[in-house]
């Protein structure tokens, strides 16, 4: 049975991903929450983890630049994301 601590973790990087859509974080402070979360990272498979870096690098190369110049497109990093964390979800409920 997995422990609560990285469903917890996978819980509030939800909600500050809904932040971060909305606007009310920045994509510096979400990237430091997911890079922070090891219970969760721990519980995943390590692709999981070399993933979620890949995602996280985008996300912040994005927000250094303006939408319209960059090849990063937000709106689909902050859908990966979502998607990311779906994944997750489910590995962990498989796992437990």
């Amino acid at each position: 049975m997995t422990s609560s601590a990285p469903l917890a973790q996978l819980d509030d990087l939800q909600a500050r991903l809904a932040a971060l859509r909305a606007g009310q974080t920045s994509p510096s402070a979400f990237a430091g929450e997911a890079r922070s979360a090891q219970a969760l990272l721990t519980a995943l498979p390590p692709r999981f983890g070399q993933v979620l870096v890949s995602l996280l690098n985008g996300l912040e190369a994005g927000a250094a630049f303006d939408e319209a110049s960059c090849s990063f497109d937000q709106g689909q990093l902050h859908q990966n994301l979502q998607d990311w964390l779906a994944a997750a979800r489910q590995r962990l409920q498989a796992l437990g």
